[in-house]
């Protein structure tokens, strides 16, 4: 395969999220299925939303059927690469960067998925543009924020939350009850740097514990969304077989996407040898002998977990800036 038909390294500043462009495809159309986020509105060159400043390398100009090179404004609707290409885009935000804004929502439904785990759609008139795998806080005057991941794909309308409550009181439940009772609520989003702003090529791994499913829902609809084609191993550990309220989901996946592997840890399950700590969950994925150098982690859960995993997978080979966590940010350690 020569390097001309594999496409070409694109990359886009200064958030610096590189993709491949395909030298018969337009570098909006080709951004698009990377999955990153880029404005646009009608394909013709015409809006300009999809504007950016060619900084290196040359494109084709479809329209005029001119060759253009750096330095000189283009819109990526009409550019196809002509080589190795870096485009200088300052409303495309870089993962984990965009700002955090206030907004009311309505609750559009809520849907037991377990005896304890409420599966929650939100709706609001503007949604806060988000990344993969971030998460949100509802905020409630005189309480603190209550933080979850958000379980739905940036691609889609609203937002859905896989809210865990105890029937036995809490400020989930309180939570809960809110939802119900007022059908509207105020949220802070988005959070977190542990997400995804385009479609990486290399292998990924996906490390939940209970409800940290809902982050790694997020990212594989994401995936989903988009031409994935590297393969995906979730790992999703519970106590209890029916602590995993969407394992039919999760098995849907791996019949589904060629690409998908998942792997269930299941404290009940006698093959597992469950002890009830943090490191079974860790144990099991290092046990899945991934090419550690060439691979990306997400893991959500608790701290103790978390740095159990990754101290045993950079033992392993994976590099130390090749594992995301969201309890980097709240636990540091």
């Amino acid at each position: 395969m020569t390097t001309e038909s594999a496409g070409w390294p694109v990359r886009i500043l200064p958030a610096d999220i590189p993709f491949r462009g395909a030298p018969d495809t337009d570098l909006l159309t080709g951004a698009c299925r990377a999955g990153i986020n880029i404005r646009w509105a009608c394909r013709n060159g015409v809006c300009e939303l999809c504007e950016g400043q060619l900084v290196a390398g040359k494109v084709l100009n479809t329209r005029s059927g001119t060759l253009v090179s750096a330095p000189s404004a283009i819109v990526l609707c009409r550019s196809l690469p002509r080589g190795p290409i870096e485009v200088e885009m300052n409303t495309v935000m870089a993962a984990g960067t965009h700002t955090p804004q206030t907004v009311r929502a309505t609750v559009d439904r809520i849907t037991p998925l377990s005896d304890d785990v409420y599966h929650v759609v939100l709706r609001m008139r503007h949604r806060p543009a988000f990344h993969a795998g971030q998460y949100l806080s509802i905020e409630r005057d005189g309480e603190e924020p209550s933080y979850f991941s958000i379980a739905s794909s940036p691609s889609r309308s609203g937002v859905e939350l896989h809210i865990q409550a105890d029937p036995d009181g809490g400020s989930a439940q309180d939570i809960m009850q809110a939802l119900r009772s007022e059908r509207a609520v105020t949220l802070n989003m988005p959070g977190g740097k542990a997400c995804l702003d385009h479609v990486p090529d290399d292998p990924l791994v996906l490390v939940a514990a209970g409800t940290g499913f809902a982050q790694m829902k997020s990212v594989i609809d994401y995936l989903r969304d988009h031409e994935r084609q590297a393969p995906v191993w979730l790992y999703w550990g519970v106590r209890k077989h029916e602590d995993m309220y969407l394992r039919a989901q999760a098995r849907q996946w791996q019949d589904e996407l060629p690409w998908f592997h998942f792997i269930p840890v299941v404290g009940d399950d006698a093959d597992n040898d469950w002890s009830g700590h943090h490191d079974q969950l860790a144990r099991a994925v290092v046990a899945g002998s991934h090419h550690w150098h060439h691979s990306q982690v997400l893991a959500s859960g608790s701290p103790a977990m978390v740095y159990t995993l990754l101290d045993a997978l950079v033992d392993a080979g994976l590099p130390e800036d090749a594992f995301l966590s969201d309890v980097f940010e709240y636990a540091p350690r």
